[in-house]
């Protein structure tokens, strides 16, 4: 489908125009029309299937044509995500009346200032963070009576990171008759749980998933830790000069040694991570979409707030934690239909580790081995027993949570003694 047959209103159109989209994806098609005609939808696909404009075009198209003024309120879990939601609804709304402010955490002194008058002149769209939020629904300035559309955006997202009883803080400070949309990239009982709780009568649209997106080529080089860099160099180097790469590193210590690594190779490098504060971060943002910067290495933390139209390569230099960890970082490619490559370096540790991933997501992903001249030969070795957990307790318990979309946890039998017999007897401590 094309947007030109969405009857969009004048301002709109000519935004998309302007922002080059042609046809929706197909999570944009098929939310369209129950979030114009009202509905609360409930909706589930990859990373990179166009979820932001799914709801961000919708609801412009609605705040433009309803007699009864009302605002959108966006709850994002990051600030990267935050701020990457708020710039397309800027351009969005650029031609028309409406205005997107984002609030979040971590910002400029002068910013709590602003944020406030935004709440004050009733902003028609808010994207904010659970936790600045709260901060300025501390203060007697604050009335969220105005919001009448909630979006909890990477829903997933915001339960693991533990923003449960935050939403539904926030959520019991809207007005009762609203409309809701709850997107994720994953489903799980706890989202599910979450929708129950928030959501009215929804529209499901389901596409696939838990996939990582059909055009991402995905490729895992078996190689040693010792030559991970030097084969990162290579294939770095190997590259048109015009691409792009992320590199997603779990460890943090590693990434400014990668960085000064590369550097020292002769290519631009820059580090996003949650050690820097928010201007910082913001730099190396715009240094690398204006192509001052070939490559960006950043944490898992942050795969979810990046946003890059036409980027080529995404390499992980570790493997992730989990399979939606990987689905994210690598869905940072072949975005909008686009294609794109990711490649995982494995080492021979880490092999058991991705054959988990592959066997959550249903996947087998090609593997390679770089030559003799990145190490020796590794094998690729299943796990004898795939699934069994380790019997070693965790060092740190589980925080206890109020929060009924956790599992309940399980009561253990209390240990029975066993009875004295003759043959055991008492001995003397």
């Amino acid at each position: 489908m094309t947007f030109e047959e969405l009857n969009l209103v004048p301002e709109l159109k000519e935004a998309i125009d302007y922002m080059g989209f042609t046809r929706l994806t197909e999570i944009q098609e098929k939310t369209f029309l129950p979030v114009v005609q009202g509905r609360d939808v409930l909706g589930l696909a990859s990373t990179g299937s166009g979820k932001t404009l799914a709801f961000c075009l919708p609801l412009c198209q609605l705040l433009l044509t309803i007699s009864t003024p009302a605002g959108v309120l966006v709850i994002s879990p990051t600030r990267e995500l935050c701020i990457q939601t708020a710039r397309h609804l800027q351009g969005l709304t650029y031609p028309t009346r409406l205005h997107a402010e984002a609030v979040y955490g971590g910002s400029d002194a002068g910013a709590f200032e602003r944020e406030k008058q935004a709440f004050e002149n009733r902003v028609d769209i808010i994207v904010a963070t659970p936790g600045r939020l709260l901060a300025h629904m501390r203060n007697a300035y604050m009335d969220l009576s105005f919001y009448r559309y909630l979006v909890l955006d990477e829903a997933d997202k915001l339960l693991d990171m533990g923003f449960f009883e935050d939403i539904m803080l926030i959520a019991s400070k809207l007005p009762d008759r609203r409309q809701n949309l709850l997107f994720s990239a994953t489903m799980s009982p706890r989202i599910r749980k979450l929708a129950d709780l928030i959501l009215r009568e929804p529209v499901e649209v389901s596409l696939a998933v838990a996939k990582p997106a059909s055009g991402i080529d995905q490729k895992v080089v078996l190689i040693h830790e010792d030559f991970k860099i030097q084969y990162l160099i290579h294939l770095l180097k190997s590259l048109p000069s015009d691409e792009q790469a992320i590199v997603f590193c779990g460890r943090k210590k590693q990434l400014t040694a990668l960085e000064r690594k590369l550097r020292n190779a002769g290519l631009s490098a820059g580090i996003i991570s949650s050690e820097l504060n928010q201007q910082e971060r913001e730099k190396v943002m715009d240094e690398f979409k204006a192509k001052k910067l070939r490559v960006l290495i950043a944490t898992d933390v942050l795969a979810r707030g990046i946003d890059i139209s036409d980027l080529s390569v995404v390499v992980n230099f570790d493997v992730p934690p989990t399979a939606d960890d990987y689905i994210h970082r690598i869905g940072r490619t072949a975005r909008y239909d686009r294609r794109g490559s990711a490649i995982t370096l494995v080492g021979p540790a880490e092999t058991g580790k991705f054959y988990f991933i592959e066997k959550k997501l249903g996947i087998a992903v090609p593997k390679v081995h770089p030559g003799e001249s990145f190490g020796p030969h590794i094998e690729w070795i299943i796990p004898s027993k795939p699934g069994k957990k380790s019997k070693k307790k965790p060092i740190h318990q589980p925080k206890q949570t109020t929060d009924p979309t956790q599992p309940a946890p399980s009561k253990k039998p209390r240990f029975k003694k066993k009875p004295l017999t003759k043959k055991s007897g008492l001995k003397d401590s």
